[in-house]
């Protein structure tokens, strides 16, 4: 299995980076974990909604430019569908067997994805209603995505 994350932006605090690095270390042999960031646009204080949407254009092309022809496209979205671990991990197995065997997660920047990027998605997936630092929300997403392989592989960490 092949897991692309493109993301919105870089990690500053090395905590992150030390935990980020950890789960990629424990992916290793399930599946190629590869992380790739672009530049976040500086949004200002009191932004207009037009502002934000070339904000938004911008930070969209960047992503774009990284996306694979074929990969299996899982959008981060407040608004997404909520799944429980276990789904999670169903959902990751199940398209694993039926060979879809790229996947990319898309994680947005500090104004989310485009319209355009979640129209794009396979899957408009939400962790919470509660809203995440995306440098965190990579932290967090890597940590699901090995507990998915460890619940398919039915051993305990998930417990």
């Amino acid at each position: 299995m092949q897991i692309q994350i493109l993301t919105v932006g870089k990690i500053k605090e090395k905590y992150l980076k030390m935990g980020i690095d950890e789960y990629t270390k424990r992916l290793g042999p399930f599946a190629r974990v590869e992380i790739r960031e672009v530049k976040d646009e500086k949004t200002p204080d009191g932004a207009s909604a037009a502002e934000e949407e070339q904000i938004q254009a911008k930070e969209t092309a960047r992503l774009k430019a990284l996306l694979k022809p074929g990969t299996y496209i899982i959008a981060l979205d407040i608004k997404g569908k909520n799944l429980s671990s276990p789904e999670f991990a169903s959902q990751l197995d199940k398209l694993a067997t039926t060979g879809q065997s790229h996947i990319t997660f898309l994680i947005g920047g500090s104004l989310g994805l485009s319209r355009e990027l979640l129209k794009m998605a396979d899957l408009r997936l939400s962790f919470s209603a509660m809203t995440f630092p995306h440098q965190l929300f990579r932290l967090i997403l890597l940590e699901q995505i090995y507990r998915a392989y460890k619940i398919n592989r039915g051993e305990p960490y998930h417990k």
